[in-house]
C-alpha cells in the first residue's frame, strides 16, 4: 500500500495557492505520487475514507479549481515520456507523456526528435493535465487549442481504477477538458507534428486599423497562420503579432536568434523588472497611468525574426497579474473590442495592462470554449496589486452580451445555469461525472458552480 499521503499537522496548516494569488485553500492531506499505482491507490484511499480529491498542476488557473480541503496531489514526479508512435504516411506522431509533465519539458523533449505541438498557448508553465483540464489555447484561425490535441487519455477513477480512452468514448470526451472532475489523469496522448520554426512578424499600427483589418476571407485572421494582437487603454496604438509556419532553419544560429531577438512586448514590456517597476508606479500614482502607456505604445517598434515554434508561441510572464477571458463568436471580435476600448476611455479606469486578442479553430471538444464555432478570444488583465473588479465586471457584461464563454481557468463570476446553455454537450458531460463520480470525490466549490 502507497505511503505518500501526509496529513497536515493541526498546529502547522498546509497553505496552497496558485501563481495569481486569486484562489489558496488548507488540504487536510497532500500527495506526490511516483507511480500510476501510487496515483491510483491515494485516490481509492482517499474517496474510501470520504475526502474530496483534486490535483494541482502550474497552479497557473486564475480560479480555485485545484483547491480542497481533503487531499491535494500534485502529479509533478509523473512526467516522463512513455512511448512516440509514428503514424505512417504522416510525418506526425502519437507521444504519450504523464500527466504531471510542465510544457516547457514536453516542447523540449519533441524539439529532441524533430517534432512539435501544433500550437501551443503563450504560457508554457502548466502541466500538460492542467493545461487541456481547463482549456489552454493559442491563436491561429486553422488551428484549435491542446485539447483538440489529445488523442488518448489514461484516467484514474474514483475506485483507483485506471481508464485507457480515446475519442469515441465518453469518458475521454469528457475528460480531456473537464477541470479533472470524471477522475484524476495520469497520462496523456498528443499527436505532434514534425518541428517547425515561426517566422514572426510584429508591427505597430492604429488600433482602429487593426480592427479594420480583422474580417473576411482576405482579412489578416483568415490570411495568417497564428494571428493576434494586443493594444494598450486608450492609447489608440496595437501591437499585432503575424507568426508563419517555416520549414526549421540552422537550429542553433535559430535559437540564438530567437532568443537575442524576442519580441519588444514580451522581454521588454511584459516580462521583465522594468514593466514590474511601470506598474507599481501606477498603483501609486493612478494619475500617471495614462501617460505611462502611451510611453509604452509608443515605443512599440517593428520587428521580424525566426525561431522554432515553441520559443515564439511561449514567453515567460515574471510580471504577476490577474486575468480575465472570453471566447466570442470571431465574427464579432471587432465590435467587442472597440467597446472594451470605449469604455476604458469613459471610465478612466487605472490599468497598466495591455488587452489581448487571439483567435481559433472551431473544434468538437465537447467543454470547449471554440466548441463548434469560430473564435475569438478578448483577454483583460491587471496588476495583481491593483484592484479588477469594476473592470473586469464591465468587460465581462460586454462579453455575454456577445455571447462569450468564459475561459474554465481565468476569472468570471458564471454559473452552471448560465454557461449550460452555451453548450450543447453539457449535459452529457454531466451524465459523464455522475456515472464516473456518483459522491462528488472530485468535485469542489468552483466545479459544483460551473458545472452543476
Amino acid at each position: 500500500m502507497s505511503d505518500v499521503v501526509h496529513e497536515t499537522p493541526s498546529y502547522q496548516p498546509l497553505i496552497w495557492s496558485n501563481w495569481a494569488r486569486t484562489a489558496s485553500c488548507s488540504p487536510a492531506g497532500r500527495a506526490a505520487p511516483g507511480s500510476e499505482a501510487e496515483l491510483a491507490d491515494v485516490v481509492a484511499r482517499s474517496a474510501a475514507a470520504g475526502r474530496s480529491v483534486r490535483a494541482a498542476g502550474g497552479g497557473h488557473s486564475f480560479t480555485p479549481a485545484a483547491t480542497t480541503s481533503g487531499v491535494l496531489l500534485s502529479l509533478d514526479r509523473l512526467d516522463a515520456l512513455e512511448r512516440v508512435e509514428p503514424l505512417p504516411g504522416t510525418g506526425n506522431a502519437l507521444v504519450t507523456v504523464g500527466a504531471g509533465i510542465r510544457l516547457h519539458q514536453l516542447n523540449r523533449l519533441l524539439a529532441g526528435r524533430g517534432l512539435a505541438l501544433e500550437n501551443l498557448g503563450d504560457i508554457d508553465r502548466q502541466s500538460i493535465a492542467g493545461a487541456i483540464s481547463t482549456g489552454t489555447h493559442g491563436t491561429g484561425a486553422g488551428f484549435g487549442g491542446l485539447a483538440a490535441q489529445v488523442r488518448g487519455l489514461r484516467v484514474v477513477g474514483t475506485d483507483g481504477a485506471v481508464h485507457d480512452v480515446g475519442p469515441g468514448d465518453p469518458l475521454f470526451e469528457a475528460s480531456r477538458l473537464g477541470l479533472g472532475t470524471t477522475g484524476i489523469i495520469a497520462a496523456v496522448t498528443l499527436e505532434a507534428v514534425p518541428a517547425y520554426d515561426l517566422l514572426a512578424e510584429e508591427r505597430p499600427a492604429p488600433l482602429a486599423e487593426v480592427l479594420e483589418s480583422l474580417d473576411g476571407p482576405d482579412g489578416v485572421v483568415a490570411t495568417s497562420d497564428h494571428f493576434e494582437f494586443y493594444f494598450f487603454p486608450a492609447t489608440g496604438r496595437a501591437l499585432t503579432l503575424r507568426n508563419t509556419r517555416v520549414a526549421p532553419g540552422a537550429p542553433g544560429r535559430l535559437e540564438r536568434a530567437g532568443r537575442a531577438a524576442r519580441s519588444f512586448l514580451d522581454e521588454e514590456v511584459l516580462s521583465n523588472g522594468a514593466f514590474e517597476a511601470l506598474n507599481q508606479v501606477a498603483t501609486a500614482f493612478g494619475s500617471l497611468t495614462p501617460r505611462l502607456n502611451a510611453v509604452s505604445a509608443r515605443a512599440l517598434s517593428p520587428r521580424t525574426y525566426q525561431a522554432p515554434s515553441h520559443q515564439v508561441f511561449c514567453t515567460r510572464r515574471r510580471v504577476r497579474f490577474r486575468e480575465m477571458e472570453y471566447a466570442i463568436p470571431r465574427e464579432l471580435a471587432g465590435e467587442v473590442v472597440a467597446e472594451v476600448d470605449a469604455w476604458l476611455r469613459r471610465s478612466g479606469e487605472n490599468v497598466p495592462f495591455p488587452v489581448e486578442v487571439r483567435f481559433t479553430a472551431p473544434d468538437d471538444v465537447w467543454l470547449s470554449t471554440a466548441y463548434r464555432r469560430e473564435t475569438a478570444y478578448v483577454a483583460v488583465h491587471q496588476y495583481w496589486r491593483l484592484p479588477y473588479s469594476r473592470y473586469f465586471e464591465a468587460a465581462e457584461r460586454i462579453f455575454v452580451t456577445a455571447g462569450g464563454r468564459p475561459h474554465w481557468g481565468k476569472l468570471h463570476t458564471r454559473d452552471a445555469d448560465d454557461l449550460a446553455p452555451l453548450y450543447p454537450r453539457f449535459d452529457d458531460a454531466a451524465r459523464v461525472r455522475l456515472e464516473h463520480d456518483p459522491e462528488g470525490v472530485l468535485m469542489n466549490r468552483y466545479t459544483r458552480k460551473v458545472l452543476g
